[in-house]
């Protein structure tokens, strides 16, 4: 077992586990720790806490400083320095003709590169932007593709439902999602209906599938034959989350409504054709 602290970096990036060692860092401080990409600041998340040995990416890499107001005012800075080398960068790919959509900019905390987050429908040679850039900012420079969720992640908005995207708001990682979700949930698989800003089936497909999974292992599909308290009927309608059946009765071709825990299964109904 290791004893770990949980450390996002952005508001709704993912949680990554670093050694507190002997520092009293609570959760909700702000620490400087050391990453692959160089020293970052970030938000302890989750306070310390026992996780296993296959939970953690070793060597685990401990937490360098909790963070001061001197920290949070590099940070600052570095905002103002990246929107700046936002302006320059857009500049620079008009003046190369390049496709591609630059999203967003990022300095890392210690100033040692600067990452060009961009979006493209193929591969993009910029190695001539590389160049420019590099002699403009004189640090190291990183030119990231990213998807259309991941756009959508960092620029936000507004959903269909009316609220923040979940993605830019509290969603850490992006799950898979299918049609067959939309399929189960009865949902309208009109595109543009169960489709968020990015243009991809909605991540809130995901919350209630589990859900819609299980009753449907526990309920009958449309067309079987059960047993009601007035006798045998067909199932013509459902309504999975309430664990509600619509049953039309053989013999006095009644429609009723049916808990399902009153009725019995029993069977699929067989279909005679005639030709």
């Amino acid at each position: 077992m290791y004893e770990v602290i949980g450390v996002r970096f952005k508001k709704a990036g993912k949680i990554y586990y670093f050694d507190p060692g002997e520092l009293d860092i609570q959760k909700d401080n702000y620490v400087i720790v050391e990453t692959v990409r160089g020293v970052e600041y970030g938000k302890a998340v989750i306070g310390r806490k026992q996780v296993d040995e296959h939970d953690v990416v070793l060597p685990l890499k401990k937490v360098i400083r909790i963070a001061d107001q001197k920290d949070r005012l590099i940070v600052m800075e570095n905002k103002t320095a990246a929107q700046e080398a936002y302006q320059v960068c857009c500049t620079k790919i008009g003046e190369h003709q390049l496709d591609m959509k630059l999203v967003d900019v990022e300095y890392t905390f210690d100033r040692n590169k600067v990452i060009f987050y961009f979006t493209a429908d193929g591969r993009v040679d910029f190695r001539e932007l590389v160049k420019d850039l590099a002699a403009i900012f004189r640090t190291r420079i990183e030119l990231r593709q990213i998807g259309v969720r991941d756009e959508a992640k960092m620029l936000g908005g507004i959903g269909p439902c009316g609220r923040m995207l979940c993605c830019s708001t509290f969603l850490g990682d992006f799950e898979p999602v299918s049609i067959k979700m939309a399929k189960d949930q009865n949902l309208s698989l009109n595109p543009t209906k169960i489709s968020g800003l990015c243009g991809r089936l909605m991540c809130c497909l995901k919350y209630e599938n589990d859900e819609y999974e299980t009753a449907k292992e526990e309920m009958p599909d449309i067309g079987e034959s059960v047993k009601t308290p007035q006798g045998n009927g067909k199932v013509v309608g459902l309504n999975i989350l309430e664990r509600i059946l619509l049953v039309e009765l053989t013999e006095r071709g009644d429609i009723i409504e049916y808990a399902l825990d009153e009725i019995k299964n029993e069977g699929a109904v067989s279909v005679q054709t005639t030709e």
